[in-house]
């Protein structure tokens, strides 16, 4: 995963640093040597995060940092302070400011990448949601995307997992006397992974130096869940754990504490997670109902024709601005006809359903779902090499050839399978008609080898990536 970064500073050698350990793990760095430079360089190069400098003359990082979350359309884009300061009282400052996180001076290798990737799939999903608002707008449809800052943070329902009882009851005790929380306090995985199980959370405070414990591994487990992927986990650490930070990013969390724990800090951390929850909740429940006859497909829920055929083109139109790649992979089912023939359409409806719920499964959750017609289906994936395709095609054939589909009232499951065919991006004259016709040609490409296989369109030569 890759992303544009902004790197804002007045003194030229913090920005070569910055940008030599960036450009060495392939992110796209631009520059800026000031706060006001930043404000315009963040309107034409459209940046996925940006790196703020917090000493700046004339105007300082959190004046910038102020300015960049006041504009609706930079207030998502996340926003790191770089600095020098390590008070408590100059992080709230920042948090107050609107920054996403921190890093000090000197920075950290591990730190410094741990959240550049970590804030960019957050970016990813945010970039997602707006694309799908502006697609909705232009079908009509009167649907607008709600401003970030306006959403409410109190009130939340939060799970804390730490078995310092100390730590437990400091915690639990500012978010219900500070923001009227419902909280819940475990000290071990196996109760937490319960209550998850019986109660909708919106926040997880977890500690990550659980005695009896392996924090990471329960990180892990939460995400396994596919109700609680997008759970926000806050993780507590302590100070120069950078490692073991890094680690809890990878795996899922979304943001951390550093003990001891300040009460400011905390509420403002807290509040922050909830209300990305909170505003993800109401973009995709506002959505539902108003867009499911104009743009889903009433039989298997997933987007349509329509919707494809209006949201194709500007997913390519910022993949090419964005230098990004762009990918289509188009799923036919093998033999359809013979399961219709064999056992009804109404049981070729619910094979239908099993396929779409397959194939969404098998792939991100910010991936462009379609149904484009009769048995087949379309992928548009942003932002992924074609190793990472390849992959996410062969768990998608095998997703549905390895597992019998069963109907109602029949005892034995039928196997059903898939052909893929896969086009990219190849150049900025590209378009969508060109790669849809090239992912329809791969595809035919696989029935021809026999079914049940991925074929993937590279230029003017086809690589056969699953046999």
């Amino acid at each position: 995963m890759t992303a544009r970064v902004l790197i804002v500073d007045d003194m030229p050698a913090n920005v070569k640093l910055l940008e030599a350990r960036l450009s060495s793990e392939y992110f796209d760095v631009v520059t800026a040597k000031d706060g006001p430079s930043a404000l315009e360089t963040l309107q034409s190069d459209s940046p996925d995060i940006v790196l703020l400098d917090v000493m700046m003359p004339g105007m300082s990082g959190f004046e910038v940092c102020e300015k960049i979350k006041a504009n609706p359309k930079t207030a998502h884009i996340p926003v790191v302070m770089v600095t020098a300061l390590s008070e408590t009282r100059d992080r709230i400052q920042g948090l107050e400011a609107g920054a996403d996180d921190f890093l000090t001076k000197p920075v950290n290798d591990k730190a410094l990448l741990a959240r550049v990737r970590n804030l960019t799939r957050v970016k990813m999903m945010m970039d997602a949601w707006r694309r799908r608002s502006e697609t909705f707008e232009q079908l009509g449809l009167e649907v607008h995307l709600p401003e970030l800052a306006k959403e409410g943070a109190d009130k939340a329902k939060v799970l804390v997992i730490e078995d310092s009882e100390h730590s437990a009851e400091h915690i639990r005790e500012t978010l219900v006397t500070v923001e009227g929380d419902d909280v819940t306090v475990v000290a071990d995985g196996a109760s937490a992974l319960a209550v998850l199980g019986e109660s909708a959370y919106e926040l997880i405070v977890l500690s990550l130096d659980l005695l009896n414990e392996d924090a990471l591994r329960l990180v892990a487990q939460i995400r396994a869940r596919e109700e609680l992927r997008n759970l926000s986990i806050l993780v507590l650490v302590e100070e120069h754990e950078e490692d073991i930070l890094a680690k809890a990013f990878e795996v899922g969390a979304h943001d951390y504490l550093v003990r001891p724990i300040e009460k400011s800090e905390l509420i403002l951390r807290s509040r922050t997670q909830i209300r990305h929850r909170r505003y993800q909740e109401r973009l995709s429940n506002d959505y539902q109902d108003s867009l499911a006859l104009a743009v889903t497909d009433s039989l298997t829920g997933l987007y349509n024709r329509r919707y494809l055929e209006t949201h194709l083109p500007r997913m390519l139109e910022d993949a090419l601005h964005d230098e990004k790649d762009l990918t289509v992979m188009l799923v036919d089912v093998d033999h359809f006809k013979d399961v219709n023939d064999r056992y009804g359409h109404a049981a070729g409806d619910e094979v239908l359903k099993e396929v779409a719920a397959r194939i969404r499964a098998n792939v991100r959750s910010f991936d462009l779902v379609t149904r484009l017609g009769g048995e087949e289906f379309v992928v548009v994936m942003p932002d992924c090499s074609l190793p990472f395709v390849q992959a996410t095609a062969e768990r998608v054939r095998a997703g549905l050839s390895d597992q019998p589909i069963f109907l109602k009232g029949q005892n034995e499951g039928i196997t059903v399978t898939v052909s893929l065919g896969v086009s990219q991006v190849q150049d900025r004259e590209d378009m969508p008609e060109a790669l849809l016709k090239r992912a329809d040609l791969a595809m035919y490409k696989a029935k021809a080898m026999g079914r049940n296989k991925v074929w993937v369109s590279e230029s003017d030569d086809d690589v056969e990536c699953s046999a």
